[in-house]
């Protein structure tokens, strides 16, 4: 399920023969950085996997560098207030853009919670893969499976972060969060209490740009919108707001755990009750 405005008017991908310039040499450079990246992961994931089973104690820093190469290549600047949570628990945010995936990765190691049919998307569902992405299906029916998978992840020390809104939005509000995929964290068996964690992210399009400019969101395809990041000039900034994590034993139930975390996020938001 997607979220689209019901203002669509997104002007047209325009790009100068500078912007293409920019696209070639900016998207080269990406590209070798994912990609050598992801060669780096696979091959230290034959021995890590021998030594350490199922636990990733060196490949988990390859996406937080490769995502801080990543955004200064393409020239977003990312300014973070707070800290990460270190403890046991989870990252709950709410969802503008692919660029999200960078922004989050660079500020620390989170292991990422994704809807089922990201797995089968070129090129994106084989880097969610190789990253130790958990994939979950959105279904009340599959809470039970859910369970073991959060409970095996948690045991191994992972912090999860997941989208509670369901999908990306053009970054100038933030939906109301689904409780589904908090049940988990309020019914995993553990040792030391779970902690979940608001975190809200800010974009700030280029001057002059259409303020959803870094926003992906409805039927938008993925190429062009990277096209026209890739080939702007200038580049805006996005901030990442640590708040304080918030304690899962607190908390009655799930849909009040989610009512308290979007809150949170919104409270924090220029746009979100605009």
């Amino acid at each position: 399920m997607t979220w689209s405005s019901e203002d669509i008017d997104v002007p047209p991908l325009q790009v100068s023969i500078t912007g293409w310039l920019r696209v070639a040499v900016k998207g080269s450079c990406l590209a070798v950085v994912v990609f050598a990246g992801l060669f780096i992961l696979l091959v230290l994931r034959i021995p890590e996997r021998l030594t350490y089973g199922v636990r990733r104690p060196w490949t988990s820093h390859l996406p937080q560098l490769v995502s801080r190469v990543a955004l200064w290549l393409i020239g977003l600047r990312l300014t973070v207030t707070g800290k990460p949570m270190q403890g046991l628990g989870g990252l709950v945010a709410n969802h503008s853009s692919w660029l999200d995936i960078f922004v989050l990765s660079a500020a620390d190691r989170f292991f990422f919670v994704s809807k089922s049919e990201v797995a089968s998307w070129p090129l994106i569902g084989w880097l969610a893969r190789a990253t130790g992405t958990v994939f979950i299906q959105r279904d009340r029916k599959d809470t039970r499976r859910q369970q073991v998978i959060f409970n095996d992840r948690l045991a191994l020390g992972q912090r999860l972060l997941f989208f509670p809104e369901g999908t990306s939005t053009d970054g100038k509000r933030v939906l109301p969060f689904k409780s589904s995929l908090f049940e988990p964290f309020l019914t995993a068996g553990k040792t030391e209490p779970l902690m979940i964690q608001p975190v809200t992210l800010i974009y700030q399009p280029p001057p002059g740009a259409d303020p959803r400019f870094y926003g992906w969101w409805g039927d938008m395809d993925f190429a062009p919108h990277l096209l026209k990041v890739l080939a702007a000039s200038r580049q805006g900034t996005v901030q990442m707001i640590f708040h304080d994590p918030i304690a899962v034993d607190s908390v009655d139930g799930r849909k009040a755990l989610a009512e308290r975390c979007e809150r949170t996020v919104r409270a924090s938001h220029p746009h979100a009750n605009t």
